[in-house]
């Protein structure tokens, strides 16, 4: 079975940020762990911006985002995926999300992080609004 761990945290992310939720813990299956960090970029569409303001429905957020790790879980045999999601304001250069995925091997785990991440923008009520960069 699936460890699965998911956190909505208040703002940008970085490996300081405490997380309730934990790392995946180390077994002797795992052979491999992918971590995809998301970060904000300058140029969003045709403009620049400062920040992205993420707006989460957070209860159910999380519900979707451990189903879907749940399922990712089942269907691709990884051994644990975790999840991190900013809420609220992330300024360009911050990371918004994150997801590790334990697996016995890197294929695995780099398959179920692609189908993880594109069901997550089409399935979670997460969404972002750009910051326009002020003109100076």
């Amino acid at each position: 079975m699936t460890q699965v761990r998911v956190e909505i945290v208040g703002g940008p992310l970085s490996p300081e940020t405490p997380s309730s939720a934990g790392p995946i813990e180390a077994r002797g299956e795992i052979g491999s762990r992918v971590r995809f960090e998301g970060v904000v970029r300058r140029l969003e569409g045709e403009g620049t911006i400062e920040a992205l303001d993420y707006e989460v429905y957070s209860p159910m957020a999380e519900r979707v985002l451990e189903s879907i790790a749940r399922d990712e879980g089942r269907r691709s045999g990884v051994l644990g995926i975790l999840v991190r999601h900013s809420r609220g304001r992330v300024a360009v250069g911050e990371v918004s999300f994150v997801c590790e995925i334990a697996s016995a091997h890197r294929a695995e785990g780099l398959e179920a992080l692609g189908s993880f991440i594109d069901r997550m923008k089409r399935e979670a009520p997460i969404w972002k609004r750009p910051v326009p960069a002020s003109s100076d």
